[in-house]
């Protein structure tokens, strides 16, 4: 690969660099919702495009409030679910013993047990 023989200057690199333009995104009206909207994009605030609703936003309000009903339905049995879990967590956890373990014994009692033996 070529190497440059030699060092490019700051006000040609800038110059260079000047021609990068960034260009404003094109932008229509919703003609359901008269809304602002980017071209060749469904309406954010109402779901239309191009002659029909392609998102169900404000389409079909019962529609909206059936699933809503389903998912309340649905988050209800979730919670009774993990509260029979809980409970059955807190009976498990009531009817297995704690596990401890022996304390670890000091240096200092350690190496006096070992100087007790060796004397013996």
């Amino acid at each position: 690969m070529a190497t440059p023989k030699k060092r490019t200057g700051k006000a040609s690199q800038n110059s260079r660099r000047a021609n990068w333009k960034g260009t404003i995104p094109a932008t229509t009206t919703c003609p359901n919702c008269k809304a602002v909207i980017p071209t060749h994009t469904v309406c954010p605030e109402c779901g239309y495009y191009k002659n029909g609703f392609a998102s169900i936003k404000k389409q079909q309000p019962a529609v909206v409030e059936a699933k809503e009903e389903t998912k309340k339905a649905k988050t209800k049995k979730a919670e009774v679910e993990t509260e029979t879990k809980a409970e059955e967590a807190a009976e498990v956890k009531a009817e297995a013993p704690k596990k401890t373990r022996k304390p670890r014994a000091k240096k200092a009692e350690t190496e006096t047990k070992a100087e007790e033996k060796t004397e013996a």
